[in-house]
């Protein structure tokens, strides 16, 4: 007997559509699908968010020191001429960053491996690639949804059903973060 549902298709399919609802749930904090999909991505979110709150205060803040190009009141960067040449002129600046420790890391690149890549457009401006931005769902697991749940043991998903559907009368239910 297997331990997880086949959901009628083969496994790279199935893979793609948890790793789609599971990249959803986490993105939006609810989701709409059938049941059996729902037991199948609450299995795969609980499991990422038990780790997010696992590893969520194992890193050190480290000050930096980075070269940042001078701009001016247009947001070009200044240059300057040397030597006959434009050379961009250059300021350092302190800033302090979150160094990973490993088992931090690791966590991170094991959800890197379930979650999609999410692009957020703004709906004002739709139709602008400048205007989108890439989320970083990793940040947001660690930053958001692992505090939440830190005095939490485990049930951090709902299931709620909300009746069958139209076309075939399979059991639809919303799967939503507590």
């Amino acid at each position: 007997m297997a331990n997880y549902r086949k959901l009628g298709r083969t496994s790279s399919q199935r893979k793609a559509l948890l790793r789609s609802q599971v990249t959803a749930l986490i993105e939006n904090g609810k989701i709409i699908t059938t049941e059996t999909r729902a037991k199948e991505v609450r299995k795969i979110a609980e499991s990422l968010i038990a780790l997010a709150v696992r590893e969520k205060d194992n890193f050190e803040n480290v000050t930096v020191t980075a070269k940042v190009p001078q701009k001016d009141k247009d947001g070009k960067r200044v240059k300057k001429e040397v030597d006959g040449k434009k050379v961009t002129v250059y300021d350092e600046v302190q800033k302090t960053v979150k160094k990973d420790a490993p088992s931090r890391l690791h966590a991170r690149r094991q959800m890197l491996k379930v979650f999609y890549p999410v692009v957020q457009v703004p709906t004002a401006i739709a139709g602008r690639k400048k205007a989108t931005k890439e989320l970083d769902l990793t940040a947001k697991m660690f930053d958001e949804i692992a505090p939440k749940y830190a005095n939490r043991q485990g049930g951090y998903t709902r299931i709620v059903k909300i009746g069958p559907r139209h076309g075939d009368a399979s059991m639809m239910v919303v799967l939503e973060l507590v």
